[in-house]
């Protein structure tokens, strides 16, 4: 688009077209929508109800999840891996931080005796901070 100034001379007048960039933007919220759901690697669990939330916020470094499946499976940082094999890590991870602490997610149809296979084996390795997930209570 041209126009004339009052010097008589020609000046463009240049509009920034902001269109390319929206879709852009739509495109990458619609990528990120799709694969952050894919990028949590876990078990599909059914969590028992209960609990209360935690009190203190705690350094998420410090954090290491492990889930056990209804049929005594355990998963630890996306890999499945043996009983022993998780209680070797772990027990590095603690000799290195202290402040480990261990969150187990097991499903409310996990027969008890793996849940405790896991705390005992970590226990006797020196890791004693455990921390049970649940689901919310419904209210």
């Amino acid at each position: 688009m041209r126009r004339f100034s009052q010097r008589n001379s020609l000046v463009t007048l240049s509009d920034i077209n902001i269109t390319p960039l929206l879709d852009l933007a739509f495109v990458l919220l619609i990528i990120f929508v799709i694969t952050t759901p894919l990028l949590e690697q876990g078990i599909n669990l059914r969590l028992p109800a209960g609990g209360v939330p935690d009190r203190e916020k705690v350094d998420p470094r410090n954090i290491r999840t492990v889930e056990v499946s209804p049929n005594g499976l355990y998963m630890m940082s996306g890999q499945w891996l043996p009983l022993a094999d998780i209680a070797r890590v772990l027990e590095n991870i603690h000799r290195v931080n202290p402040r480990l602490i261990v969150n187990v997610r097991a499903d409310k149809e996990c027969p008890y005796g793996h849940v405790i296979a896991l705390t005992d084996l970590l226990t006797r390795a020196g890791v004693d901070s455990f921390s049970f997930r649940t689901e919310p209570p419904k209210r």
